[in-house]
């Protein structure tokens, strides 16, 4: 029945459980394919398929189907639709695409043919235009009015690396980032983009020219250098690389 074939999984995921890939080759037909999610090799033999899955369960994955579409043959019965991991060593949460081809042979249900790939869509650029490149300035910049240099050094990446304007230190963490503009906040700085270059790639974008801060502190008005770089980072466009820097004309 649909629902037997749909239990064949669990068949599976309990051999992924014992963290035995042995166990986890032995569900496979004599003849099994597999194309697994996170290698490029076709495996067509006991030996290769076990390989696999050596590396595969360091990870401690447990599987979770969300969407199901059966199909029965006569000895032979096809599963194929989505489902989910979580990786028990991580806590990582993994959907992918599954098709599961099962045969009866000796006596069981095996895996004649499993392809597992990624979920495509994320993989996917996210679509941003010049002007909107322009536009994430403005986020940085209304940051920076909040004169609160948490909120600034939010605006930057996991990964990020500010290269300041008045500082030879470059910063590649939050709290080094966060640092650097407890200080500079204290001149109260509001930014207007004077020259702006963009370029446009996938997931990421570059805007490089020349901006102009007025001190709210004091009145001055200083312009710089900028090279932004923003990476698609948890669902919205961060700061992975700022270098700013005094106009070197002036001080030669």
């Amino acid at each position: 029945t649909p629902d037997e074939v749909r239990g064949l999984f669990h068949l599976w995921n309990d051999a992924l459980a014992t963290l035995d890939p042995t166990k986890v080759a032995a569900r496979y037909a004599e003849k099994g394919v597999l194309l697994p999610t996170v290698s490029d090799n076709a495996r067509t033999d006991f030996h290769s398929i076990r390989e696999y899955f050596v590396n595969f369960l360091q990870l401690k994955p447990q599987g979770e189907i969300l969407e199901s579409h059966v199909t029965i043959g006569n000895n032979w019965c096809q599963d194929a639709g989505i489902y989910e991991f979580t990786m028990g060593a991580t806590g990582k949460k993994v959907k992918g695409r599954y098709s599961f081809v099962y045969v009866f042979e000796d006596g069981e249900w095996k895996i004649s043919h499993h392809h597992s790939s990624v979920m495509p869509e994320p993989t996917m650029p996210q679509a941003i235009t010049e002007e909107e490149v322009r536009n994430l300035f403005q986020l940085w910049n209304s940051a920076l009015a909040t004169e609160d240099a948490d909120v600034v050094a939010s605006r930057y990446s996991k990964n990020a690396v500010l290269l300041p304007t008045v500082s030879d230190v470059p910063r590649t963490s939050y709290d080094l980032i966060q640092d650097y503009f407890v200080g500079f906040l204290k001149k109260k700085p509001q930014g207007e983009i004077l020259e702006s270059n963009v370029t446009i790639g996938h997931n990421w974008c570059q805007d490089a020219g020349i901006y102009e801060f007025t001190m709210g502190a004091t009145g001055d008005k200083v312009k710089g250098r900028y090279s932004f770089v923003y990476v698609y980072e948890d669902g919205q466009w961060k700061i992975a690389h700022h270098h700013s820097s005094v106009m070197p004309e002036s001080i030669l």
